[in-house]
């Protein structure tokens, strides 16, 4: 898997992508302890609203801002929002009250939803062999699964020596060494799109139109949807789970998120070999049909519970909706590849990006909402139905002879653009 980074382009850009992520994990640590300074008891409730301010710019603004950045040059789009994001989390040492967090996370937020997609549609463009371009896929995985690792160890290390308003430095450090990394690639000059000559609505919804239009893109919607409801329950129901089900000690929730973590990571190493034998089809819908499956397991664990075993079957449950979840979530990308264009790629990667984020902003309240009000079984119970909504969707709407979908030449897309820009002229 390592042989793709013999690439140079690619090898820089991710090595950007695991130094941003690094800093990115060090933000989430200070924040909270931020937050407390400025809230204390109503620490949740002002990361609860950053984390909703969070996914509301990625779902509403990154087609837009997607649309408005689409004549620029893709180096000079990355390297203006990293240094934007890079800019506000300067700021976060100097603020002094709620408010000016809600701003400032917005603003980094909406530069990181102009980032995101614009990096992952650049990278089929510089690794066109589907074999290469699956193990880095797989590499990608790997790294958000091993930040979510690291950063919190680096934090804690760093906190033993340093205040917590310094681990907002080390963000500013891995944005600008992720814009320094981009300045310093030479990045593949793509074929100027033509969609910057329709208008501006017309380009913010093509992506979505694309997606409609095609049978495997409608899959995976609803794929977002059963992928967002183990994560919600893991992210946000992990702590009461440990502390107050299995009344276990706080440092057994770090293990229980590593169970979690180590499951998504051992598939991401399998994947470009699973991949190769089963394909897209047969590995992301095999996924699809075992998470409503592990959440109906979750579910019983903690409505009839299970003395004893309790803490061993969580362990367990953890590691096989991490597994589950990366065989969705490492080939999702190739789809996205498939039924797109140069010209096409990066409003179909933005789209994905928002509609997957989407899925959250109704799994987190679900999950957080139900299990304080209702109970966390009952928590566990509306996110397994809404998994097998999502999964049930995902089988109804991947075509049966996905060998042909995937074959379908991207270039349609391209001629209804074309077709579309002679209907409508020149309107800016």
């Amino acid at each position: 898997m390592l042989s793709v980074l013999l690439n140079v382009t690619y090898r820089r850009l991710f090595a950007a992508q695991i130094v941003a992520l690094i800093g990115t994990g060090l933000l989430t640590v200070a924040l909270g302890l931020l937050a407390y300074d400025l809230a204390g008891s109503n620490a949740g409730a002002v990361l609860g609203t950053a984390l909703t301010i969070k996914m509301l710019a990625y779902v509403g603004l990154a087609p837009v801002i997607n649309a408005l950045v689409a004549r620029w040059p893709r180096k000079r789009v990355l390297i203006g929002a990293d240094l934007i994001r890079a800019a506000m989390a300067l700021c976060l040492p100097f603020i002094t009250d709620v408010w000016q967090i809600y701003v400032v996370i917005f603003l980094l937020q909406s530069a990181s939803a102009t980032f995101t997609p614009a990096f992952q549609s650049l990278i089929p463009t510089i690794l066109k062999d589907e074999r290469d371009y699956t193990r880095a896929l797989s590499l990608s995985r790997l790294a958000y699964d091993m930040e979510a690792l690291v950063s919190p160890a680096i934090a804690a290390l760093l906190l033993t020596v340093v205040s917590y308003n310094n681990l907002f430095l080390g963000t500013v450090a891995g944005f600008l060494f992720s814009a320094f990394m981009v300045a310093m690639t030479v990045l593949p000059r793509v074929t100027a799109s033509a969609a910057p000559q329709t208008s501006l609505w017309h380009r913010t919804t093509l992506g979505a139109r694309i997606f409609w239009r095609n049978g495997r893109l409608r899959s995976l919607l609803a794929l977002n949807l059963v992928v967002a409801a183990p994560t919600a329950l893991v992210l946000v129901n992990t702590v009461v789970y440990v502390r107050d089900v299995l009344h276990r000690p706080d440092t057994d929730l770090a293990l229980a998120l590593a169970c979690f973590g180590v499951g998504s990571v051992i598939v991401a190493l399998s994947a470009p070999r699973i991949l190769d034998r089963f394909g897209d089809r047969a590995v992301m819908l095999t996924g699809a049909a075992s998470i409503p499956l592990v959440l109906a397991g979750a579910t019983a664990l903690t409505l009839l519970g299970v003395p004893g075993t309790g803490w061993w079957l969580l362990l367990g449950l953890w590691f096989l909706l991490g597994a589950a979840n990366s065989t969705i979530l490492t080939p999702s990308s190739r789809l996205l590849r498939d039924a797109s264009t140069e010209e096409t790629r990066p409003y179909v990667f933005t789209a994905q990006f928002s509609f997957s984020h989407a899925c959250y902003i109704l799994t987190y309240p679900l999950a957080g909402w139900v299990g304080s009000v209702a109970g966390l079984g009952w928590a566990a119970l509306a996110l397994t139905i809404i998994a097998m909504i999502g999964s049930a969707g995902a089988f109804l709407s991947w075509p049966r002879h996905d060998a042909a979908a995937a074959t379908e030449p991207a270039e349609r897309e391209q001629s209804v653009e074309q077709s579309a820009r002679q209907r409508t002229g020149s309107r800016p």
